[in-house]
């Protein structure tokens, strides 16, 4: 099938309703009338829907800007940062490591939905039940320096056990820049059929950019805005575009077929949270111009 392998927050009583021994959808045990048991189960698949369309929101309307701070990033002062930066500077989504430690400082700082980053599934549980909205299987930079590749057939297996712990929290699954172009379309048309809610693009780590200033910046997010627009012309679900993004491309992303961007490295390599917190803004500004150009040119269009 692969013919290259190049290598709104969640309140209080909604986190109750997420810990083992309450969630129906973890496989708990019964305490009560099955008449009891089944309203506890309906309520808790309305809450996890409701959290659902809260944090798909900002894609479905071609918005979303998620700030990572790395899935094995655990520095606490760091991620604060990070988290900050995300709040402060105006973006949708924050994306930290699977650590329900990180994800209780998180909710602490921000009222935006909380991503974690993992590559076992299992871990997944216990940052959902500290609070964390939507998980992602991705983010996998780290692991390519290590010389770990994620095969197509891995990270769909990877997604039908995150499905199968957690069926109703919003899925995020990056398909690798390893992949041919093609093979990464295949890759996501499958994902999209296992339902996965956001298909994420990477490619910044290849590229190697030739040219300084604004060149260098286009030729470094190359790869992933060719992922995002192959990718978004496939699948029906929202793309989200991420690795070497800046302010200069992140307009571009959108462009090509993107309903929201991921940024991590311009944004956790720097040292002082008031210079990420303008970098952040300034990709947020960058967004928004571009939403406003593409509303113009709709309206446009229409009363052509």
């Amino acid at each position: 099938m692969f013919s290259s392998s190049v290598c709104m927050p969640i309140s209080p009583s909604s986190h109750s309703l997420l810990k083992a021994n309450n969630n129906p959808l973890q496989g708990s045990k019964p305490s009560c009338s099955p008449s009891k048991i089944r309203a506890s189960y309906l309520t808790t698949r309305a809450l996890l829907s409701t959290t659902k369309e809260t944090v798909l929101k900002d894609f479905h309307e071609r918005r979303a800007l998620k700030i990572i701070s790395g899935l094995q990033n655990f520095n606490k002062e760091n991620v604060a940062s990070v988290v900050t930066a995300a709040d402060k500077g105006g973006a949708t989504h924050v994306d930290i490591a699977c650590d329900p430690e990180l994800v209780k400082l998180a909710i602490i700082l921000t009222s935006l939905p909380v991503c974690v980053s993992s590559v076992e599934p299992r871990a997944f549980l216990a940052a959902v039940e500290a609070g964390a909205q939507m998980v992602e299987i991705g983010n996998y930079d780290s692991f390519y320096d290590q010389g770990v590749v994620f095969s197509p057939e891995k990270i769909l297996n990877l997604t039908k056990e995150t499905k199968r712990i957690l069926p109703s929290v919003t899925l995020s699954v990056t398909v690798p820049h390893t992949l041919s172009l093609p093979d990464q379309v295949k890759l996501a048309e499958l994902l999209e059929q296992e339902g996965v809610d956001i298909i994420q693009t990477e490619g910044g780590k290849c590229s190697n950019p030739s040219k300084s200033g604004v060149l260098g910046l286009i030729e470094k997010a190359t790869p992933s805005l060719a992922a995002a627009y192959s990718i978004s012309r496939a699948v029906k679900i929202p793309v989200m575009c991420s690795s070497g993004l800046s302010a200069v491309t992140a307009p571009m992303a959108i462009t090509a077929g993107a309903a929201g961007v991921g940024v991590g490295s311009a944004i956790n390599r720097l040292n002082d949270v008031v210079a990420m917190i303008a970098e952040v803004r300034s990709i947020a500004d960058s967004l928004g111009s571009s939403a406003d150009r593409r509303t113009k040119s709709e309206e446009k269009s229409v009363t052509l």
